[in-house]
């Protein structure tokens, strides 16, 4: 009988150790942060397209901020709800740890998403997520050609302390290198529209020209600063997309941004969790990409992203 199309799979039971077959449909959970910002209903897209590809079923859940306590609650919900498998979004390098050894141990496996803070060393077997210092210093190097030596950057970032923010505006930093220019990260918040008081009342005060952000939020925001005009030549360019990003590079308010591919953020996950409850086939980490967006290539994402598949 084949195992792909009857939903057959194995279990690990905890005391033993040993697998056994199970007759029930795979049921797979994705838990993340800021789970209300755009980028992850394209995550929640490329979840229910590997699920219905796959013939299982799975779902998103998620908190609205940054709050440890309620991921560990959403974890270990799942596991109370008999979940055969855990895409989780690793934010924090050691917060998490304890709660996927929870997950091994009641045979739930956990693989990482769009965050691993710390590369599997909580646990999970693998992760799906952007090299953020590599796709930060892509960014930097591009907008390097557009800024002069001894400028003032703004590097946008929606909230303080989140890892892979911190690793996006440092490879930012570093491909801005071959300019001596002057960088000031300013905290926008992930309401694009405040986001955008707030950059433009920091070009003012730091006598800036260009805005980089490092997440869709401030991204979006940096180019609704451009896009007022209030102040002339602004340079905005930054990180993921929207619907909004989109419009803004084709009106020639953002630059460029570096697209980290979200929808195989909820792919992939899916997929490595069935091949591993069906076959046992072991999870492998997954670099989801730096690909440039600009005016160059913005129409052949645009009904993509209108979508929610980029």
């Amino acid at each position: 009988m084949d195992h792909w199309t009857t939903g057959q799979h194995q279990r690990r039971e905890p005391e033993s150790g040993r697998i056994r077959m199970i007759d029930n449909r795979l049921r797979f959970r994705l838990i993340t942060i800021a789970s209300d910002e755009e980028l992850f209903h394209v995550v929640e897209r490329g979840m229910r397209d590997a699920a219905t590809a796959l013939n299982v079923d799975a779902d998103l859940v998620g908190t609205p901020g940054f709050d440890i306590g309620e991921v560990l609650g959403l974890v270990r919900s799942a596991i109370r709800d008999g979940i055969d498998g855990i895409g989780l979004n690793v934010f924090h390098p050691t917060a998490l740890a304890g709660v996927i050894a929870e997950a091994g141990a009641a045979g739930v496996p956990v693989v990482a998403f769009n965050i691993d803070a710390a590369k599997t060393g909580s646990g999970n077997l693998s992760y799906i997520m952007q090299d953020f210092v590599a796709a930060g210093t892509v960014l930097g190097h591009r907008a390097a050609a557009s800024v002069a030596d001894g400028e003032h950057i703004i590097v946008a970032m929606h909230d303080d302390g989140v890892g892979a923010l911190e690793e996006r505006a440092a490879g930012i930093e570093a491909g801005l290198a071959s300019r001596s220019v002057v960088v000031t990260r300013v905290i926008t918040g992930r309401a694009p529209a405040r986001g955008a008081e707030i950059l433009d009342e920091a070009l003012f005060r730091l006598g800036a020209r260009a805005i980089i952000g490092t997440g869709q939020p401030d991204t979006e925001a940096a180019g609704l600063v451009a896009r007022a005009g209030r102040k002339h030549g602004i340079y905005a360019a930054g990180f993921d997309l929207s619907p909004g990003i989109v419009d803004l590079i084709a009106e020639g308010h953002v630059d460029c941004v570096v697209d980290q591919q979200p929808y195989t953020q909820g792919f992939y996950p899916i997929v490595q969790l069935a091949l591993y409850r069906r076959f046992g086939l072991m999870p492998s980490s997954l670099d989801a990409g730096a690909a440039i967006v600009d005016r160059q290539n913005v129409e052949l994402v645009r009904h993509l992203s209108k979508q929610s598949i980029r």
